[in-house]
């Protein structure tokens, strides 16, 4: 098998890297279009970058997708690179899902592939890069190849007025030493959907409107807090999943790859900032301005008090199902040394050598008894499939659907999921460096 650390030599012989093939030839033409391409990025009028991006903007282009319904999605790569775009979220086969490392083809520098597949389920999806940076800040999901993608519901009734997008990143990395003398990624810029706060167009709506913000954190690295002044949130769904229990929330936490979707009631007159509760990273740019119609002025910025963000405040108290198996996973740093990158290990073992990382069985449920035992925050994600969160610390619950789960420091948590998508499934950590530095694994069936 190809190893990662294969894969990046690989893609690092320019004008070398095979010619793939496309995942299916047709001549039918595609229901969408991505080029990957260089883009200089204006954040504002005195701060501009060089980043990669989807169809010359950040985030790409919205894709809206039917339940269901086959789509066909040609990809064309005008990098100097081998790229490949992971549909997160999605319960796709590995050929096409987006990660090598389960077997879907790098598209070759100066070529084009198609990725052909009925999307399911429905809910706030996204897709992105799944390169590797390997300490290239300006690489992989530290640039700009992150888009929205929406499958909708055959009953979607939209019980809202307006819906808007909103994609957090933070930009022009560097890298810090921390107090053990290892290397870090810090940045100098914070954004929403490309633009730092004050220069993008505000969000528009009226009084008395009911707005859906579907929000991402597609951060590399960073845990951000969010808030919108004046007003409370409405949390309905988790990583695209509606939850079983809706809860009204003064801010929301979102690790690398979580999604909120939230509904506010306009009903505050004014010019608002949403933006994040930390003042450094706002200062930096991470807030966009609320515009209600006939209002203007300044944009008003109140911090809200501090909230303990739970995920067993949006699950039921219901003891889940029993599982068929549990399986233990245990997260550790290997110091770097003075100057240098940690390395991350599961179960004692770093990427390649994790591979597998469990085998199951089709049609099993499976309970992963996760323990983060290091002092860093891991959003953990699987591909291909959903997860049930069933434990957190000591808290048990049922019912809580995601894909990407974040575990504080020295933290505990158990999830859930059904074997139901065979196929090699990768799993890690969805941290930039965490992945590139050993964090990962595939699970196998048998």
């Amino acid at each position: 098998m190809i190893s990662r650390r294969d894969l990046l030599k690989l893609s690092g012989l320019v004008g070398l890297a095979p010619s793939f093939p496309a995942f299916a030839q047709d001549s039918v033409p595609p229901d969408y279009k991505i080029e990957i391409a260089a883009l200089t990025l204006e954040l504002s009028p005195r701060r501009s970058l060089r980043t990669i991006a989807y169809n010359g903007q950040v985030p790409g282009p919205l894709l809206r997708f039917s339940e269901s319904q086959a789509v066909t999605i040609e990809v064309t790569n005008r990098t100097d690179r081998p790229e490949v775009v992971h549909w997160h979220g999605l319960f796709l086969p590995p050929d096409v899902d987006g990660a090598m490392d389960e077997g879907t083809k790098l598209i070759a520098p100066n070529t084009s592939a198609r990725y052909i597949f009925t999307p399911r389920p429905t809910g706030f999806r996204w897709y992105h890069t799944h390169t590797m940076a390997m300490g290239d800040l300006t690489r992989a999901q530290y640039g700009g190849q992150h888009g929205f993608l929406m499958i909708e519901a055959r009953d979607n009734s939209g019980r809202y007025d307006q819906e808007f997008f909103l994609a957090l990143h933070d930009w022009d990395g560097h890298l810090v030493a921390s107090d053990d003398g290892t290397m870090n990624p810090s940045y100098n810029v914070a954004a929403i959907n490309g633009k730092m706060m004050g220069f993008g167009e505000p969000l528009r709506v009226r009084q008395g409107q009911r707005i859906l913000l579907h929000i991402l954190n597609s951060s590399p690295t960073e845990v951000h807090w969010i808030a919108l002044a004046g007003h409370t949130l409405r949390v309905v769904a988790l990583d695209g999943n509606a939850v079983p229990t809706q809860q009204t929330v003064p801010m929301l936490r979102l690790a690398p790859a979580e999604r909120v979707c939230a509904l506010v009631e306009m009903n505050n007159p004014g010019v608002w900032v949403l933006g994040s509760t930390d003042d450094d990273d706002r200062n930096m740019g991470m807030g966009v301005v609320i515009e209600y119609q006939n209002s203007k002025g300044e944009p008003q910025w109140t911090k809200p008090t501090k909230d303990d963000w739970a995920y067993a405040t949006f699950a039921k108290t219901d003891a889940p199902k029993a599982p068929d198996e549990a399986i233990k996973l245990t997260f550790e740093k290997i110091p770097g040394g003075r100057g240098g990158y940690n390395r991350w290990t599961i179960n004692g073992k770093s990427w390649p050598d994790t591979d597998p990382l469990f085998t199951v069985q089709e049609g099993k449920r499976y309970r992963l008894l996760l323990n983060n035992n290091s002092g860093d925050v891991h959003p953990v994600h699987t591909h291909r499939h959903t997860f049930e969160v069933t434990k957190v610390g000591d808290k048990s619950m049922s019912g809580l659907m995601k894909d990407t789960l974040s575990m504080p420091r020295y933290s505990t948590a158990e999830i859930d999921f059904i074997a139901d998508d065979p196929g090699p499934t990768f799993f890690h950590c969805h941290h930039q460096d965490h992945m590139d530095e050993g964090f990962a694994g595939l699970i196998t069936y048998s």
